[in-house]
């Protein structure tokens, strides 16, 4: 993958027509992508406002709007006379499913790739296990429809990668488990963004829909010794997967 980043003289195509809400979000991606990659290191400064706008040829409440969106990510903070500077990485929000985005769009490093699965073993299995006692006609449902539509693209399309999450998305949901639930997101993006990255290079080593069938089987069924398991297996899998990817 090409790492992102803002390129200083060249303005982003079509800017002019962009509806304005669309244009700082698109700068706060840019800039996301270069912090993140280290083209601005933590420490350092991001260019000033007036510098910043006429370059991109935006003007300054769009910029600051940009800068707001990433200090809520808690990569920037800007201070009086010392004007924004990014901050330290421990301080960066990496669940927000923009930052692993932006992460992606570099090339993320191995510690980073590895530690996205060690959170993943930490929170899925027992997820999983939840999921097998507490969910419901409604979230089979949701599960099933996004098995199926994963196993009629496969996990090399954007359709089947979409599915992919949905699937994660709602086993989290159905743990009924409310700070579970607010990982969702993360979870989702997480799996997404190792799922593209690992057959970036290649093609998948095998098909992981049938991990996900077995999975779903074991929540069906109601058996959560068997849906930790399985989920446990689903991931190690995939991490073996990416790792020959690597």
């Amino acid at each position: 993958m090409k790492k992102g980043g803002i390129k200083p003289n060249s303005q982003p195509a079509g800017i002019a027509a962009t509806p304005p809400k669309r244009i700082h979000g698109s700068i706060a991606h840019d800039l996301g992508v270069a912090i993140v990659t280290g083209q601005y290191p933590p420490g350092g400064p991001l260019p000033g406002e007036i510098e910043f706008s006429e370059k991109l040829n935006v003007s300054r409440t769009v910029y600051r709007e940009a800068i707001r969106i990433l200090a809520a990510k808690g990569l920037v903070e800007s201070r009086p006379k010392t004007g924004t500077r990014v901050t330290e990485r421990a301080r960066w929000n990496l669940l927000d499913p923009d930052v692993l985005a932006w992460m992606f769009a570099g090339e993320p490093s191995v510690d980073f790739i590895r530690d996205l699965f060690e959170l993943r073993m930490m929170v899925e299995p027992s997820a999983a296990e939840l999921a097998a006692i507490r969910r419901t006609p409604d979230d089979l449902a949701r599960m099933g429809a996004a098995l199926a539509t994963m196993a009629r693209h496969g996990l090399a399309t954007p359709e089947g990668q979409d599915a992919d999450q949905l699937f994660h998305h709602a086993l989290l949901e159905a743990t009924r488990n409310a700070p579970l639930v607010c990982l969702s997101s993360s979870i989702a993006a997480a799996v997404g963004w190792t799922t593209i990255f690992k057959q970036r290079k290649r093609e998948l080593p095998r098909d992981p829909v049938e991990d996900h069938r077995v999975l779903f089987d074991a929540i069906v069924a109601g058996d959560a010794a068997a849906a930790r398991a399985t989920m446990v297996s689903l991931i190690e899998n995939a991490l073996r997967d990416t790792e020959m990817g690597l």
